[in-house]
C-alpha cells in the first residue's frame, strides 16, 4: 500500500529523475522499493526528524539508500533533488528549508507535497524569502505537490538560532524553556501540562520517565522539585530530544535523554512515568499510540511504581489504565483535561 503522499509523487515520474535525491519526513512505504527499481543508479537519502520513520526507512534494506534520523542534516553529498512532506508546524518548514540549504546543488529542484489541510496552500506566500519559480504541478487524492528552486542562502545556518525561549511559574518554581520550530510546547505551556505540574506528588524519588518528553518542560518542573529523582526523557523527534537537553541545562539539571518509538528503545525500570502524551501524529488523530503506551508500561515500572498521565477528558484512557495497570484515581479535572494517577 502507498500513502497518499506517495502516489502523488509518483504519477510525477518525470521530476523524480536525480542522481542523489534527499527525502524528508516522507511517509515510509513501497515508494522508496519502487523509486530504487525505476533509479537503481540514485544513491538515496532519506532524512527523518521522527524515529519511528528513521526505523521503518532502515528496514527498506535498500544497499542504495542510506537513512539518518538527527536534530540536523549535514552531508558532503550534493543533492540535486529534495523532496520535502509539508509538516504540521509552518516554523519547521521554513526550519528545515535553512537547514539543508547548503546541502542542495545550484540546480537542485525542491519539491513539496502534503495534505490539502496540513497548510501548503499557503506555500508560495510562505516561502517568499527561500524558494523561487514556486508553483503547484499536481493536485490528487486530497494532496498537493508544488515544484520550485531554491534561492541562494541568504546566511549560514546555525541550530541554536532557532531555538525559541520562555519561562513559566508554578508554586514558586521557575522553570526557563527552549525548543526549535514544530516542537510540543514551543510558544508557551500548554494547558494539559500546567494541570499536571499543578498537581505534582507529595514525594518522588528514584528513576522518573518523562515520556513523549516534548521540549523536557514536566521533566525539568520535576527535577526542581524533587532534586533526587533520576530524569529519563524519551520522545520521537530528535528536534524535542535537542530542545529537551537545552531545556534541561538551561535549568542546571542532568538526565538521560533518548529516542524511542513509543516503548521501543525503553530498558529500564521506573519508580515514577509521567506523560501528557501526544495524540496527534502529524495531522492525524492518533489514540492508538498512547493507547498502547499505556497497556504495556506496566512491565518497565518497579514494584510500587507509579504512572501519572494527563489528557483531554473526552480520551477514555482511565479503563485502559485500570485494566493494565491498576486501580486509577482523577486527581484533578481543569479547562477539558483530567490527570490520571496509578500505582501497581
Amino acid at each position: 500500500m502507498l500513502d497518499n503522499i506517495n502516489q502523488l509523487l509518483l504519477r510525477n515520474a518525470d521530476l523524480l529523475q536525480a542522481k542523489s535525491p534527499l527525502f524528508i519526513n516522507l511517509p515510509v512505504d513501497d515508494f522508496f522499493q519502487e523509486y530504487h527499481a525505476s533509479h537503481p543508479q540514485a544513491v538515496m537519502t532519506c532524512y527523518n526528524t521522527n524515529y519511528q520513520l528513521h526505523l521503518q526507512a532502515k528496514q527498506q534494506n535498500i544497499s542504495q539508500m542510506t537513512s539518518v534520523f538527527s536534530v540536523q542534516y549535514e552531508s558532503d553529498v550534493v543533492h540535486d533533488l529534495v523532496i520535502i512532506q509539508f509538516p504540521k508546524s509552518k516554523a519547521e518548514l521554513t526550519f528545515t528549508l535553512a537547514m539543508v540549504a547548503a546541502s542542495l546543488s545550484k540546480e537542485c529542484l525542491v519539491l513539496i507535497v502534503g495534505e490539502n489541510k496540513s497548510g501548503i496552500k499557503s506555500l508560495e506566500k510562505l516561502t517568499t524569502q527561500q524558494l523561487a519559480n514556486c508553483a503547484k504541478v499536481d493536485s490528487a487524492r486530497h494532496c498537493l505537490l508544488f515544484a520550485a528552486n531554491m534561492l541562494p542562502a541568504q546566511e549560514s545556518f546555525i541550530l541554536e538560532s532557532w531555538l525559541k525561549s520562555y519561562s513559566f511559574s508554578i508554586n514558586e518554581t521557575v522553570i526557563e524553556v527552549v525548543a526549535l520550530p514544530g516542537v510540543f510546547s514551543h510558544n508557551r505551556l500548554d494547558i494539559g501540562t500546567q494541570v499536571l505540574l499543578e498537581n505534582v506528588p507529595k514525594k518522588v524519588t528514584g528513576d522518573l520517565l518523562d515520556f513523549g518528553c516534548g521540549a523536557g518542560v514536566i521533566a525539568s518542573y520535576y527535577g526542581k522539585i524533587f532534586p533526587n529523582a533520576n530524569l529519563h526523557l524519551l520522545d520521537v523527534s530528535a528536534l524535542a530530544l535537542y530542545s529537551a537537553q537545552k531545556t534541561l541545562n538551561l535549568n542546571n539539571l542532568t538526565g538521560q535523554v533518548f529516542p524511542s518509538n513509543s516503548l521501543s528503545d525503553v530498558k529500564g525500570k521506573y519508580d515514577y512515568v509521567i506523560s501528557n502524551p501526544p495524540f496527534h501524529q502529524g495531522l492525524k488523530t492518533n489514540y492508538l499510540a498512547t493507547e498502547t503506551f499505556l497497556s504495556k508500561i506496566k512491565p518497565y515500572l518497579k514494584p510500587k511504581g507509579h504512572v501519572i498521565v494527563v489528557a483531554n477528558s473526552f480520551l477514555r484512557y482511565q479503563p485502559i489504565m485500570e485494566k493494565e495497570i491498576g486501580r486509577t484515581q482523577v486527581l484533578a479535572k481543569k479547562k477539558g483535561f483530567s490527570l490520571y494517577y496509578c500505582a501497581i
